[in-house]
């Protein structure tokens, strides 16, 4: 038996989703019914746009919002190696080419710099991540995406809850998506949403999730390719009750990354991710240490393996996308071609994060950790 029992990610649900979902499943309506645009209509009144569009799940979500700007073959789009992998698939998924600009060794986030010099004749997009719950650089990006009319696309699917400049995660793009995978800060099982103040892009994303169908059309009237990319009424009503609790979430989040950050402050050996100016209420996704360069790759799986044998929670995040088969078959891609994306990954670990971590479990892991640094 495993020493510890310290799990890396936990949902934080309560009796009230509980009695969400039932009530759901006690009506006729579990899908396309009321508790969709209940939700729809929360969310973008708490991300403070105009239009919120439920979907299936981030991927979902960024695949329609490249096809609903029109971004297709031939096209480019510009993203951050570091990330889910979802965040490059979806122009593939759009019939687009994918290229990368590293990322700023601080904040790990797309280096505006970089972007800027990835930029073709062929780019019509970028997609800047907010990378753990820590908003991009975006007055930067934007500014350099304006002068080259590209169209941006906010990656917040790890961020909801963060303020860029006064303004919500997701919302200070052109669009931005989130997702709900149970170890997100807020969780519908399965599920993404789309933030905008483009009526024009909301309605055709309404109609893409929705098999290509129009909101004036019949059930079996299809005037443009579309996919099945719904969310349920069971999973809204999840989203619902979770929205209403994201701030005392939140806060169980911001006070587990406190304790890391004050237990491992004097810890010379690693280095924590540090965020962007302007950016303010960080939402936390995961708490990921970077080892500092005595450290392999080697070491870092090695230090995961011993931590997940002692029953403590680790894993690597991420693998750079470039370094991914397909992406090394299909572009050519190499070690090396985005040194400072590779160098974090190769030492990154991310450790146990979610409200059930109290002081004595947070210095467990952090001694534990350090234990194996000698």
């Amino acid at each position: 038996m495993p020493k510890y029992d310290i799990p890396l990610a936990r949902p934080n649900l309560t009796n009230a989703e509980t009695d969400a979902v039932v009530s759901v499943l006690q009506t006729p309506y579990l899908s396309l019914g009321p508790r969709v645009t209940e939700f729809e209509e929360a969310f973008a009144q708490y991300c403070k746009t105009r239009y919120a569009v439920s979907c299936s799940s981030g991927t979902a979500g960024l695949h329609m919002l490249v096809t609903a700007m029109h971004i297709g073959q031939g096209d480019e789009v510009i993203t951050t190696p570091f990330s889910f992998v979802a965040s490059a698939n979806c122009a593939l998924m759009a019939g687009a080419d994918i290229a990368f600009a590293d990322i700023d060794p601080e904040t790990w986030c797309i280096d505006p710099k970089r972007f800027e010099e990835a930029i073709t004749e062929n780019t019509k997009a970028v997609i800047p991540v907010d990378v753990f719950g820590v908003i991009a650089d975006m007055d930067s990006i934007i500014d350099t995406a304006r002068r080259n009319d590209l169209r941006v696309l906010e990656d917040s699917c790890e961020a909801l809850g963060s303020v860029y400049r006064g303004k919500m995660a997701g919302a200070v793009a052109d669009a931005g998506v989130f997702g709900f995978y149970p170890n997100k800060q807020m969780t519908t099982g399965e599920g993404g949403m789309i933030v905008t103040d483009d009526e024009e892009l909301a309605n055709l994303c309404r109609s893409l999730r929705n098999q290509g169908r129009d909101t004036m059309g019949g059930w079996l009237v299809h005037p443009r390719l579309g996919f099945n990319y719904r969310m349920c009424d069971i999973n809204a009503a999840l989203g619902t009750v979770q929205l209403s609790r994201i701030e005392s979430i939140k806060a169980e989040r911001t006070r587990v990354q406190d304790l890391y950050r004050a237990r491992l402050a004097d810890e010379k050996r690693i280095l924590m991710q540090r965020i962007t100016p302007g950016c303010k209420n960080v939402s936390w996704f995961v708490f990921v240490i970077r080892l500092d360069n005595r450290y392999s790759q080697e070491d870092r799986d090695k230090i995961i393996i011993s931590l997940r044998e002692m029953g403590i929670g680790a894993a690597n995040y991420f693998a750079p996308i470039h370094l991914q088969p397909f992406y090394m078959e299909r572009y050519g891609f190499k070690e090396g071609d985005f040194p400072v994306c590779e160098a974090l990954a190769a030492r990154s670990i991310a450790l146990p994060f979610h409200h059930q971590m109290n002081e004595e479990k947070v210095d467990i892991v952090c001694t534990e950790l350090q234990k194996l640094l000698d």
